[in-house]
């Protein structure tokens, strides 16, 4: 903290300084200070006077060369404390400064005030004078104050185990092999272990875990850790929050905090320093540090170290985190560009192979080169592919639509009894012709049974599905039922729907592997293209029987134990109204709760 200029210093101090170092036991004497010293720029000692001289532990005359020679009289961290003596040189203002003292090989902490000694009008000051106080000491294995009786409540370096001096000056260190790690690799996994190494290895801790966190999660798991050969691992283990007051202290703080935990069984509690990383002041991480038994608080250099370690370490976590959020996301786009590529070639292979037989025929006919049963033969079989083709193309149209989301679909009563009618009727032919068997099963109930939805929309998804499970069986056949499943009503109101009815296609085909199976409904994606392309297809059958039955009210599932073991497609709709049921010894009937 700066402070206002005593005019009265440089004056003082104007004159040459080997006139100051002649009479410097007077003069320093007579400033009234408990401690007085000088120093060049390069923090060698000039001149030194203290009335507590007896912590200094020499029993010499030339103080001065005995200082200098041994650092007896050093300060923690050199570095701070020489940009310190540079400032003021450089600007002559006086500065008042807290910093703590290597003296004897206790710790002390003094309150200095550094001013700048102007040798001659117009020069660059070179020498400082140093006056102070002691806050704080060491005094044997016991902290004492300036009046050493009352125990100060600030913490004392002297209870660590690890050197303060050390750390102090390990301290940039420390955050620059981070960063150098965090710019080699935006991997999040390398940066967790590397960071935990760094810390371990660096401050020599017997422990160092890291556990990654997301907002409002229960518990936090140890992803990372550093730990001495003869420690048990953490690796793995999961923490509840809610379990350790502590962990939820530190994360909603931000603040450093110290812990006792369990990290073996049967073992006794250790002392952790525990550290919330933090990305924009939200916290994303905590960081656990081993602690001597003996530490209690954190001093202000420890606090400041792990502040901005934690930034440091925080901000390498979001921008890692992100990174890999968007290489997902780079890889869906491309798996997506991938699929619609594939897509545009199978729709344009399907739309070639009707329209290039379409021509051919009618080419036929139109040159004469058929006649009688022949030509109606082929007009047959161009009319057939351009029923084929006008298919292609509405679900086309269709699932553009639903993407745009312009598929309007207006809902009525629709009999359940026609909708199999007229479905049997366009596949049954299909069925035959591969020589398979087709089976159509109705619940058994005294009336029709009506269900809610749009009659087209609803044939349109069943000739889908069945036409689907004929075209991937080979053998075997289709078995089309339907099931109904009546809500009992709550209370006095009835419930919107009496009930739902679903529908199951079932085939005996080629099915579909366990590991294929979420492919089914993802757009422009078809399963295993090795197996279905000999099949055709443009890929968006379920896809849009899936947008028709949800835009519906209703539901579809797949279902297939694997490969050559059949497929089931079912779909839901609800009851438009409740049907009369038969005696129950006429029929069964299944009822939801």
């Amino acid at each position: 903290m700066s402070i206002t200029a005593n005019t009265q210093l440089p004056n003082l101090f104007s004159q040459n300084l080997e006139s100051i170092n002649r009479s410097s036991d007077c003069l320093l004497q007579s400033l009234s200070s408990e401690l007085v010293y000088t120093q060049d720029g390069s923090g060698r000692y000039l001149t030194f006077d203290w009335q507590r001289r007896e912590l200094l532990d020499l029993n010499t005359e030339k103080i001065v060369e005995a200082l200098n020679a041994n650092e007896t009289f050093a300060p923690v961290d050199k570095v701070a404390y020489l940009e310190q003596l540079h400032r003021v040189l450089s600007s002559l203002v006086p500065e008042r400064v807290q910093c703590w003292f290597i003296c004897s090989q206790k710790f002390i902490e003094l309150e200095l005030t550094i001013t700048p000694i102007m040798s001659q009008l117009g020069q660059a000051a070179t020498t400082v004078l140093i006056m102070g106080r002691l806050l704080q000491a060491q005094v044997n294995g016991k902290e004492a104050n300036q009046e050493g009786s009352k125990p100060s409540s600030q913490p004392n370096w002297a209870l660590r185990s690890r050197n303060v001096g050390q750390i102090s000056q390990q301290h940039q260190q420390l955050l620059n092999k981070i960063t150098r790690n965090i710019r080699r690799t935006l991997d999040i996994e390398i940066i967790w272990q590397q960071t935990v190494d760094s810390l371990g290895k660096i401050l020599k801790l017997e422990r160092c875990i890291i556990c990654p966190y997301q907002p409002r999660a229960s518990k936090v798991k140890v992803v990372a850790e550093y730990h001495q050969p003869e420690l048990d691992s953490m690796l793995g283990s999961e923490i509840e929050i809610s379990s350790e007051p502590v962990f939820a202290q530190a994360l909603a703080t931000l603040e450093p905090m110290v812990i006792k935990m369990s990290v073996q069984k049967n073992s006794q509690q250790q002392k952790f320093l525990l550290v919330a990383t933090t990305y924009q002041d939200q916290a994303n991480g905590l960081v656990a540090l081993s602690l001597n038994d003996e530490c209690d608080l954190l001093t202000e250099t420890e606090l400041e170290l792990t502040k901005e370690l934690a930034d440091q370490l925080g901000t390498a976590i979001a921008h890692a985190t992100l990174y890999k959020e968007l290489e997902a996301a780079r890889q869906k786009a491309e798996e997506a560009s991938r699929l619609k590529s594939e897509f545009l070639a199978n729709v344009s292979h399907e739309i070639r192979t009707p329209l290039n037989g379409m021509i051919g025929l009618l080419k036929l006919i139109l040159e004469g080169m058929a006649d009688g049963p022949e030509e109606h033969e082929f007009v047959q079989d161009a009319h057939d592919l351009s029923i084929h083709l006008l298919g292609i193309l509405n679900d086309i149209l269709d699932f553009a639509k639903i993407e745009a989301g312009k598929m309007d679909i207006r809902c009525g009563p629709v009999r359940l009894h026609e909708l199999f009618n007229d479905v049997e009727s366009f596949v049954r032919p299909q069925a035959e012709m591969k020589n398979l068997s087709l089976q159509m099963q109705m619940p058994t109930t005294s009336d029709e049974i009506i269900i809610l939805g749009n009659y087209q929309r609803l044939l349109q998804v069943m000739l889908n599905l069945v036409g689907n499970a004929i075209k991937f069986t080979h053998k075997g056949g289709v078995t089309i039922s339907a099931d109904l499943f009546l809500k009992k009503a709550k209370g006095q109101s009835q419930p919107q729907h009496p009930g739902i009815v679903k529908v199951r296609v079932a085939d005996t085909g080629i099915g579909v592997s366990l590991d294929q199976q979420d492919k089914l409904f993802q757009l422009f994606s078809q399963v295993d293209g090795s197996r279905t392309r000999p099949h055709g297809g443009t890929g968006l059958g379920l896809t849009i029987s899936q947008k028709l039955i949800e835009a519906m009210g209703g539901e579809v599932h797949f279902y297939s134990l694997g490969e050559e073991l059949g497929s089931t497609v079912t779909f839901t709709v609800p009851l438009y109204q409740q049907p009369v049921l038969c005696s129950p010894s006429e029929c069964e009937i299944e009822t939801l709760n």
